[in-house]
């Protein structure tokens, strides 16, 4: 399954990179396939691994705040491995160009 999720500390300011790279050390240490994009994270794996990991995300940010905002979205196909970046070569393949990343 594919999962895009983000999480947002609400109360510490505007600035959130600091707290972004906490999560982001976590989700590179899970070793499941991701990649990061300017509103969120994708991750893709099953299921228990993949909401342990958000889990362990949030929690952290947690310990710094009284509040987090977690969103989570779920892609879940089956048979079809390596999604992460074999649906964006279907697409591209499919417009004829490769697209920015």
């Amino acid at each position: 399954m594919l999962v895009e999720f983000s999480i947002v500390p609400i109360g510490i300011g505007s600035s959130i990179g600091g707290q972004l790279v906490k999560v982001l050390k976590i989700v590179d240490a899970s070793r499941l396939p991701y990649k990061i994009n300017p509103m969120g994270t994708v991750v893709e794996g099953e299921w228990d691994d993949v909401m342990r990991l958000i889990k362990k995300c949030h929690s952290a940010v947690m310990k710094t705040g009284d509040r987090v905002l977690t969103t989570i979205s779920i892609d879940d196909r089956k048979g079809k491995p390596n999604r992460i970046e074999e649906k964006v070569k279907s697409i591209e393949k499919r417009l004829g160009k490769t697209l920015k990343k």
